[in-house]
């Protein structure tokens, strides 16, 4: 019997192997700095999105805090009694005066 003999490799063989095996890192690392530098972005869109809606949120807060104090200012009782009276000419009302009459007469005939 004789001895297996070993296949080397050729020399050519081996730079081929060695080229696909440069070039294959050198794509997957190409295109993996690019999904990062991508994923990358629209993280940063997106913080940048929610940035702008909290300033958003933090703006008609004050406005429905202004719009409060307004109406809480314009409910007033004086505010409202001055506004009909120059703009209106409303006049006040003058108040009702009753008199009740007792009749002393049925009250000590009752006792």
């Amino acid at each position: 019997m004789s001895p297996k003999k070993r296949k080397r490799r050729s020399k050519k063989n081996r730079e081929f192997f060695q080229t696909l095996l440069f070039f294959s890192t050198t794509i997957l690392s190409i295109a993996g700095l690019i999904v990062y530098l991508w994923v990358y972005t629209e993280v940063d869109e997106t913080m940048l999105a929610i940035e702008v809606q909290n300033q958003v949120v933090r703006e008609l807060e004050n406005t429905a805090k202004e719009l409060k104090m307004e109406i809480a200012q314009l409910s007033r009782g004086d505010r409202i009694s001055f506004v009909a009276r120059t703009k209106l000419n409303m006049v006040p009302a003058h108040p009702e005066t009753l008199m009740i009459y007792i009749n002393e007469n049925i009250i000590t005939e009752t006792n």
